[in-house]
């Protein structure tokens, strides 16, 4: 088969371009995050590593110590956003009984995908050891992610811990959710919108490709895909349900969402995501 056209990649993976709307919802993601960091308890910008992008921020459970732990990834195709643009997610967990952490990294252009894998690497070895302090329960730590935040839990889910850090446990991470996630990094070298800033080779984009890799030997993922998002992204969440077969325990599609709407729904304590979120930190 013929290799789609450079304009077709645009259109499966320009998702702001393909959400006319997103403006507003960018809107909504500000307003929300706005209101959701003037909550007290709030443990700001924490040094995981010594760059400046190297922060994340820390929102304690409501509940007593010893909670289950959700680390959240922000997307942006590793080369914008920042962690307070979805401070929103946190509040309902922190309410349910979890303590939730929120991480920054570097972007693309200014490094490579690997660089801010290796740096997340970093960020959940910090929470581990420092759970603790801010009422978590480092044996409980489940990480969820959007779009290339996604790619990135999946990753994470899947790390060799012991090879970061001989302290480490093999599973520091229990499960993961990824959200309108990317599992195979392939297609984006050839959607010209994206691809000069994330400059990845075929061999780099192989490397970076959960779906590629072997089941990870412990853990779980769960995926959720917007039933309105493009051809492209169902089909990645599909590929990673495939690929890693038993380990993926729910593989769902929101219908009437979107891949920008679709992060509402971790946020909402009566949606299914949310619910599936809870399911994975052992939240009654």
């Amino acid at each position: 088969m013929p290799r789609p056209s450079p304009a077709w990649f645009d259109a499966q993976y320009n998702a702001r371009a393909g959400v006319p709307e997103h403006p507003a919802i960018l809107r909504h993601w500000a307003d929300a995050s706005a209101r959701a960091l003037a909550r007290s308890g709030w443990v700001l910008d924490l040094a995981y590593g010594d760059d400046a992008s190297e922060r994340l921020d820390i929102l304690p459970a409501a509940g007593a110590a010893g909670a289950p732990v959700l680390v959240y990834i922000h997307g942006g195709y590793w080369r914008a956003l920042d962690k307070r643009d979805q401070a929103f997610v946190a509040p309902p967990f922190a309410d349910a009984g979890a303590m939730v952490a929120q991480l920054n990294y570097a972007l693309c252009p200014a490094v490579g995908i690997e660089h801010i894998a290796m740096q997340l690497t970093q960020a959940l070895a910090w929470v581990w050891r420092h759970a603790a302090d801010h009422g978590g329960d480092r044996e409980r730590i489940v990480v969820a992610g959007h779009s290339a935040g996604g790619h990135l839990a999946a990753m994470l889910l899947a790390c060799d811990w012991q090879a970061v850090a001989v302290d480490l446990p093999a599973d520091l991470v229990k499960s993961a959710l990824a959200i309108s996630g990317l599992y195979e990094l392939e297609p984006l070298r050839h959607a010209p919108f994206l691809a000069a800033d994330i400059g990845l080779s075929a061999a780099s984009a192989r490397r970076l490709s959960p779906a590629l890799w072997p089941a990870p030997a412990r853990g779980r993922l769960a995926t959720v895909v917007g039933g309105d998002e493009s051809e492209e992204f169902r089909r990645q969440s599909a590929l990673i349900a495939s690929a890693w077969g038993p380990v993926v325990v729910a593989a769902e599609t929101v219908a009437g969402r979107n891949h920008m709407d679709v992060l509402h729904e971790i946020a909402d304590p009566h949606s299914r995501t949310h619910a599936l979120a809870l399911e994975l930190l052992g939240i009654p």
